[in-house]
């Protein structure tokens, strides 16, 4: 089983850069309009879509700061931040098959607080940027290892029959 390993306020340096990779899929989208309850058409309807700028259907613009989110629960800091604060530019549309890589670099220590603020950045596969921000977060006060939890799996009828 693997392992996720925290990282405290202390053991973070100006710099340091965690990541999170993930292709998008028509089950990504289905599953994100159907928990989020954000079903507009243009990412469920193709005729729709095309009659937009985007010309084809797009992942919800969420979905790509959910990787951000990812980075931060799991890769850097890890479990047990608190997430405070979120500012999110998107840059372009996402479509179904698109690898997007979320990447976390810590911009700055606030001693105070014991928060970072981090600089983040979404790419796709050809290093087009696809979203910027910049998060603000509490990293966990323990570097205790924990084992990965496995999660259910999910059947989402018509995609995994």
């Amino acid at each position: 089983m693997s392992k996720l390993i925290p990282q405290t306020y202390e053991q973070l340096e100006i710099g340091t850069e965690g990541r999170f990779t993930k292709q998008l899929t028509e089950r990504d989208i289905v599953l994100f309009g159907e928990t989020s309850g954000d079903i507009n058409p243009v990412h469920f309807d193709s005729d729709y879509a095309a009659t937009t700028m985007f010309e084809t259907r797009i992942a919800h613009g969420i979905w790509s700061a959910g990787l951000i989110s990812t980075v931060i629960g799991i890769v850097m800091p890890g479990p047990g931040s608190i997430y405070i604060s979120q500012e999110l530019n998107f840059k372009r549309p996402v479509r179904i098959g698109d690898t997007l890589t979320a990447i976390l670099t810590v911009k700055e220590k606030v001693e105070k607080r014991h928060y970072v603020i981090l600089d983040c950045k979404v790419v796709n596969q050809n290093g087009e940027t696809v979203t910027v921000g910049e998060a603000t977060v509490m990293p966990p006060k323990s570097s205790t290892e924990l084992d990965t939890p496995q999660i259910p799996q999910v059947k989402v009828m018509g995609i995994d029959e």
